[in-house]
């Protein structure tokens, strides 16, 4: 029996026995057709996760190696089956199923190839119990998972199971007259006796590795599918009169497969609002759940409240007391204690306390908020550290540049970053004022507590306090809209205009009839 330990209640009794698993094996080799992509199913992606990421991040805290089982797309699996592992920091071993169809040989290919991987780094083969769940489930949770392993404790075969209104497709759980398991039948091989039963085998297994490395090898394909049936261990372990155990899972959607982009949408939207509840429960606002769509790594801290059309994903983090949204997006981003950010799209930005961001504003990577700082409306900034209390209020782009504290930058003020082959960077100092429709050509800096008048062009360094202005004195051309655009609305505009200016003057003018003001 695999080591066990125990968890003590608050009477002092032993009330949940816990089982670690030697390992778990991920079943990825399915084509997967019915997702009509050049991207293996596997791959594609909800709640910030690949499929294949959910069944690892939910299997691999339970076990001590990881093996993900490939053969279509081989290359692209095993390639993300790495990166997954490497964000969890675990080994992932791969293994390649052979030309021999089956969940039977799939398990028993991983099997193999873990055996082979510890032989070659001089660690002994594993005994105990091994997970085997599949890559195209993304609901079932480490808890359920865990519960599993303890009716391993007891059983050398044990399935998770759910009870469904549509059982079709699945293989069905038979059951004896005591209620102990007594066969897995798939839907193709059932007769309609069987197929009427509704308790379903969830593809979820934790199987003894002694008792798998004696039968897997052996298994037939005598079936409608012509392929090694995992589910054929049940009767194997029957005949030799071992346990059997059914662990019914408490949500049936944890058993839910992927297998389409109608079921990848709808695991989805199951698995946001699970996100969100989860969030709620821990002290998060959430004022319109159905538009409000939460990765599962991003962090939320309490009291932070999220408007409708709220979208956070890939790991962004949200301090408490901040509110995000409505209509906003942001990935990678971190929002902090108390800010504000309000119909804006981010990625890769980092606002400190306080700040205010929105509405209608775009955060590049590397964008750097300080406390209590303002982005307004239609700005947009890259690669840029603006310092706590500074300004950029409306209308202005904000690229490769550092900004001191205190600053405030003027409506349609343009940091012009790029020569056309190399980006450079602006450098404006505290406390500045810069005039709006200002263009700071890079490499420029401007000092502390500096002025810049309105539409000027800052091609050298300002001092600090200096005032920078372009002087140039204006020039009208007396009725060129008129002779160069005759016949047009503001030609005709212009014409009246003149004309009635005319005639206002003739009338004010001195005349001769000595009135006051005669000239003689």
């Amino acid at each position: 029996m695999p080591d066990q330990t125990a968890t003590p209640s608050a009477d002092g009794t032993d009330a949940t026995r816990r089982t670690r698993a030697a390992a778990v094996v991920v079943l990825a080799a399915g084509q997967g057709t019915r997702m009509r992509s050049r991207t293996p199913k596997v791959m594609h992606r909800v709640g910030g996760r690949s499929l294949l990421g959910h069944a690892v991040a939910a299997a691999a805290p339970l076990a001590d190696e990881v093996v993900v089982v490939v053969r279509h797309e081989r290359e692209a699996v095993a390639a993300h089956a790495a990166e997954v592992g490497e964000r969890l920091g675990r080994r992932v071993v791969v293994a390649d199923q052979d030309e021999v169809p089956g969940t039977g040989r799939a398990l028993w290919c991983g099997l193999q190839a873990l055996d082979a991987a510890r032989e070659a780094d001089g660690l002994p083969r594993l005994t105990g119990p091994v997970l085997v769940t599949s890559g195209d489930v993304p609901l079932v949770t480490t808890d359920s998972l865990q519960a599993l392993l303890g009716a391993a404790a007891d059983a050398p075969v044990a399935l998770m199971t759910a009870v469904l209104d549509d059982a079709t497709g699945y293989g069905r759980v038979v059951r004896d007259e005591a209620g102990q398991v007594r066969a897995v039948v798939e839907h193709k091989d059932a007769d309609e006796a069987v197929r009427a039963v509704r308790e379903v085998n969830g593809g979820l297994w934790a199987l003894d590795l002694d008792l798998c490395r004696d039968v897997l090898p052996g298994l037939g394909a005598a079936n409608a599918q012509g392929e090694q049936y995992l589910t054929d261990v049940v009767a194997e372990a029957r005949a030799r009169g071992l346990q059997v155990a059914g662990v019914p899972v408490a949500d049936a959607h944890e058993v839910d497969g992927v297998n389409d982009r109608v079921q990848l949408a709808e695991v989805g939207a199951l698995l946001n609002r699970r996100t969100l509840h989860a969030h709620m429960r821990a002290g998060v606002t959430v004022v319109d759940p159905v538009t409000t769509w939460v990765d599962v790594d991003v962090v939320l801290e309490p009291d932070v409240t999220l408007l409708p059309g709220t979208q956070l994903h890939d790991g962004t983090v949200v301090r408490a007391g901040a509110s995000v949204g409505p209509d906003t997006t942001l990935s990678a981003c971190e929002v902090g204690e108390g800010a504000s950010v309000v119909r804006s799209h981010g990625s890769g930005a980092v606002l400190a306390a306080g700040a205010t961001v929105g509405p209608f504003a775009y955060l590049r990577p590397g964008t750097d908020l300080g406390e209590g700082g303002k982005l307004g409306a239609f700005v947009e900034t890259k690669n840029a550290r603006i310092g706590a209390g500074s300004k950029v209020p409306h209308l202005s782009y904000v690229g490769d540049a550092t900004i001191g504290t205190g600053s405030n930058i003027g409506c349609a003020t343009v940091f012009v970053n790029y020569d056309g082959v190399h980006k450079h960077r602006t450098t404006v100092g505290d406390h500045v004022r810069i005039g709006s429709d200002t263009m700071l050509v890079a490499p420029v800096t401007v000092g502390d507590g500096a002025y810049t008048a309105a539409s000027t062009v800052v091609r050298k360094d300002v001092p600090p306090g200096a005032l920078a202005m372009t002087v140039a004195p204006q020039r009208n051309v007396d009725g060129w809209v008129e002779e160069r655009r005759p016949g047009s609305a503001a030609a005709e505009a212009s014409a009246r205009a003149r004309a009635a200016a005319a005639r206002e003057q003739s009338t004010t003018e001195p005349g001769e009839t000595g009135e006051q003001g005669d000239p003689r």
